[in-house]
């Protein structure tokens, strides 16, 4: 038979949900579930930050609403992690985005203008 978990906590934890919360521990950041410590990463390190939480809340564990006020974040980046977790994977949050290609007029988009000008365009 399941036991429930009493929502007890290791002082100093900021709690994310009744049953979550975190802690500073130098330069890590400490994850909780009750008194057991479930993730923990570097505190600089906001890939693998933006990955946990948005498991978080794709799990269920935690709703949009509680990290955006627990970690003061606006609702509409932590939809974005969610929509790209959704469609990539957590490995999406560790690759560099795709280089947009510049609109700057080089040489070759140059005579590509010129072209377009001389034909009427």
């Amino acid at each position: 038979m399941p036991q429930a978990q009493l929502p007890i906590f290791p002082e100093g934890t900021s709690l994310i949900t009744p049953e979550l919360a975190f802690e500073r521990r130098g330069e890590q950041v400490v994850y909780f579930n009750g008194q057991l410590p479930v993730f923990t990463h570097e505190q600089d390190d906001l890939a693998t930050f933006r990955m946990f939480t948005t498991q978080l809340i794709v799990n269920g564990t935690a709703s949009q609403v509680q990290i955006a006020k627990t970690f003061g974040l606006s609702l509409t980046a932590i939809k974005r992690c969610v929509k790209k977790f959704r469609e990539r994977g957590s490995k999406a949050f560790y690759h560099a985005p795709a280089k947009r290609q510049g609109g700057k007029l080089n040489p070759e988009r140059l005579q590509q203008a010129q072209g377009l000008l001389d034909q009427g365009w």
